[in-house]
């Protein structure tokens, strides 16, 4: 029970005592999913005359267009109409922040892939074969295919970036003790099961319709109206769901979209764009690439007194977020870690590749890497256990506890999640067992590791902390919420329809929340960042309160006493002695023309950076976590298992712990896989050539670990989120970096552990085979 409080600057603390908060209910979806009933956007029931596009692609990886013959294309079998950029009657350039991303290639091609022409046809077959037939021809040029090369060049994306505490090439001069190494971080692919797909619905005179897979409505709703040269309020963009985004859909949907309406507007008729999953995987981006390097200092009991890193990120061909990701790279290089004075320089590279995009963790895990790799060079210099350098250097609560951009890190729970794992775990029992294990067995190695994550929480790009929202309460007492967050199978729409339920003191049962909508809330920012029940949450839950304000007013007017003292619970509306259904009073208020809608709105507090000096609060607060890996490497072939998984991760008071926890365990194997299997590959003329599932191996339920134990740390958050629960969908996919350091852990056993191994990732059987050998050869020479 709870009184119901004017709304502030600041949103009531609720304590969970509804049935619906705090509680595993289960996903919104999960039975129409499960029975093949869900409906995604190529589920959508087709207009009658709808036609079907395709793209045609460049095989070349970089120049001039000199011709391109589309004649053969025009006479295939059931085509309708063919289009290039000459075609397009508003804006070319469809990129999110800065310039560089045709809607289709203009003049120039910029990698191999490149969407150069569309088709329409009468079935998806048809345009699909026709695009296989355009004859483009290229004045070609020498393509820059990798990072190196990109550094000789002076080509960038984006300006260099640096931030800068203290000085660090002094203090590393006089540190007394010195280490550097470098780092080859791989990409990876989206793999998401629902690919690329739209479908554009023309509307009267130049209005548009438009159903897509999009992390971002509002963008796609700008830009569809950009390249049809229309106001954005002719546009609207309706997602009901996605079969996974993981940030593959955040900017890169929206191309397809554009091109599906474009052939919409000049054929008068609705089109249909779907890309087959070889295509998908060649023309939209990836994780980024990096290619880091470091330089520390440290004394005697291996605590960092200083550090130079260096961030280099493959971005591809164009900027697309590569600006924000590498800031966010560069945000993480100090994980859990206080560096001292340090310097960290990001580079932003293009090379003739895809453009690469937002992916889960949004160059956090690229950055955090390198201070784990960092911790683990430091143990084995020092003779440490890694865990223990990792606990000499953690923030602290006092001195030690100001990042490299000068925020500090308040309320630090990571201390105690780490004793409270290690004790969980076992961790120093099985230390001593698999150290016994090793010694006894020549050629099966054990490695254990104990890695933290300390990850922020908000979009760094400042303007985009903010979300809307529509509530409707109906005269059956039933309740609809519309947000500006989208639905990738994350579980946002549940939890969105908790807090609803929570707030009006009914079941979840009486509310429904609808499909994401331009023309419901508009100027929504992408569903990214770990934001979306953090901002839309307190978006739905701000409308709520106005709803329940006005109901208030006139129950307690009806009653004689104060509004404040009005509860909303168990699907009734009490005051003192008084009480009366929901659903009643909800009827009344209708008959007495009380309000029964109202927008929310959220912004999120106390953030700020500046990019000029590299300071700055870009995070509402950390979410942290940590993660405990063992593993068994084969030292005659490479191969490798993980044995066993412990998790406690810290997502504040869960609003639905069982999806909280199916998040992490979701998370942790998607990183598991960007680390151990999922190697991206380009050939030496720009080609992707694992460009199918055949090629690129993503985790299977066989590479689960037998023993995978999750729990979350309960303790609420400390800053003002929605019920103080915290974000979990990207911060328990660094948790997995746990399995890159026992590998190398078992390694590093084969001398001793006095050496630390070199390890790109993904750390393949043949890569850990490489580095097994290295050590081995290394050690039998000394």
């Amino acid at each position: 029970m709870r009184k119901l409080l004017e709304q502030t600057g600041s949103t009531p603390t609720i304590k969970h005592e509804s049935q619906e908060v705090g509680k595993s209910t289960q996903h919104e979806s999960a039975q129409r999913q499960v029975c093949g009933s869900a409906r995604y956007v190529d589920d959508m029931p087709e207009p009658a005359n709808t036609k079907y596009a395709a793209i045609g692609i460049s095989r070349a990886t970089c120049g001039t267009i000199s011709a391109i013959n589309l004649e053969k294309v025009k006479a295939s079998l059931g085509v309708i109409d063919v289009i290039t950029a000459k075609d397009v009657p508003g804006h070319v350039d469809i990129a999110p922040v800065f310039d560089g991303d045709p809607v289709l290639a203009d003049g120039e091609i910029k990698f191999s892939g490149q969407a150069v022409f569309a088709v329409l046809a009468d079935s998806m077959i048809n345009a699909r074969r026709a695009a296989l037939l355009g004859d483009i021809q290229l004045i070609e040029t020498t393509p820059i295919l990798d990072v190196d090369t990109a550094l000789s060049h002076s080509s960038f994306v984006r300006p260099t970036h640096d931030m800068i505490a203290g000085n660090a090439g002094q203090a590393l001069a006089a540190a007394e003790n010195r280490i550097s190494g470098q780092l080859s971080v791989g990409g990876q692919e989206h793999v998401y099961l629902e690919g690329q797909v739209s479908l554009a619905i023309p509307e009267e005179e130049d209005r548009m319709h438009i159903y897509t897979s999009s992390q971002h409505p509002s963008e796609v709703q700008k830009l569809v109206a950009e390249v049809l040269d229309v106001k954005l309020n002719r546009v609207v963009v309706d997602m009901r769901r996605m079969g996974g985004g993981f940030g593959g859909k955040e900017t890169q949907a929206a191309q397809w979209a554009c091109i599906a309406a474009l052939l919409a507007r000049r054929n008068n008729c609705a089109v249909k764009i779907r890309l087959p999953r070889q295509l998908d995987m060649i023309a939209t981006g990836k994780r980024h690439p990096f290619e880091n390097d470091y330089e520390v200092g440290f004394d005697d009991k291996g605590r960092i007194q200083c550090a130079k890193i260096t961030v280099n990120g493959n971005c591809g061909h164009s900027a697309d977020l590569s600006d924000a990701i590498v800031d966010r790279a560069m945000f993480h290089a100090d994980n859990a870690y206080f560096l001292g004075e340090s310097h960290i320089q990001g580079h932003r590279l293009k090379t003739n590749i895809v453009s690469h995009t937002a992916y889960r963790g949004f160059g956090g895990p690229q950055g955090m890497i390198m201070a784990e790799a960092i911790m683990d060079a430091i143990a084995r210099k020092t003779g440490q256990d890694p865990l223990t350098t990792r606990l000499n250097n953690l923030y602290d609560n006092a001195e030690r506890n100001t990042t490299p951009y000068g925020m500090k890190v308040e309320n630090n729970i990571l201390p105690d999640i780490l004793e409270k794992l290690s004790q969980s775990s076992e961790y120093w029992q099985r230390r001593e067992a698999i150290t016994t294990f090793n010694q006894e067995n020549p050629i099966l190695k054990k490695g254990l590791a104990l890695t933290p994550v300390k990850f922020g929480i908000s979009f760094t790009a400042k303007h985009l902390n903010q979300a809307g929202a529509l509530v409707h309460v109906y005269t059956d007492g039933s309740i609809q919420a519309n947000h500006g967050g989208t639905e990738m199978g994350q579980g946002l729409h549940t939890k969105i329809a908790q807090i609803t339920a929570n707030e009006f003191g009914v079941s979840i049962d009486d509310v429904e929340v609808t499909s994401t909508r331009t023309d419901k809330v508009p100027n929504t920012s992408p569903t990214a960042a770990s934001s979306g029940t953090d901002l839309n949450g307190k978006a739905v839950q701000n409308a709520c309160i106005k709803i329940k304000q006005a109901l208030a007013e006139f129950y307690a007017s009806q009653c004689k006493a104060e509004p404040t003292e009005v509860v909303f619970t168990n699907n009734k509306v009490c005051l003192g002695e008084h009480s009366i259904p929901f659903v009643e009073l909800v009827q009344q208020a209708y008959m007495n023309r009380v309000s029964l809608s109202a927008n929310g709105f959220y912004k999120t507090p106390k953030i700020h950076y500046d990019r000029n000096t590299g300071k700055g609060r870009p995070f509402f607060y950390f979410a942290y976590g940590a993660s405990v890996s063992e593993v068994t490497i084969d030292t005659l072939s490479g191969e490798y298992a993980v044995n066993r998984v412990d998790i406690l991760h810290d997502v504040g008071a869960s609003i639905n712990p069982a999806i909280d926890k199916g998040q992490i365990e979701g998370g942790f194997i998607q990183g598991m896989g960007w680390l151990t299997s999922e190697d991206l590959r380009w050939n030496e003329k720009g080609h992707l050539t694992s460009n199918n599932l055949a090629t690129y191996k993503i985790p299977a339920i066989g590479d689960t670990p037998e023993i995978f134990n999750v729990d979350l740390y309960d303790r609420p958050n400390a800053e003002d989120s929605i019920y103080h629960s915290k974000a979990v969908g990207e911060p328990p996919f660094m948790l997995a970096i746990s399995v890159w350091c026992a590998i190398k852990d078992a390694i590093s056993s084969l001398s001793d552990y006095q050496i630390d191994p070199q390890l790109d990732t993904p750390a393949t059987p043949e890569r850990v085979l490489q580095a097994v050998t290295t050590i081995t050869q290394g050690t039998s020479n000394d």
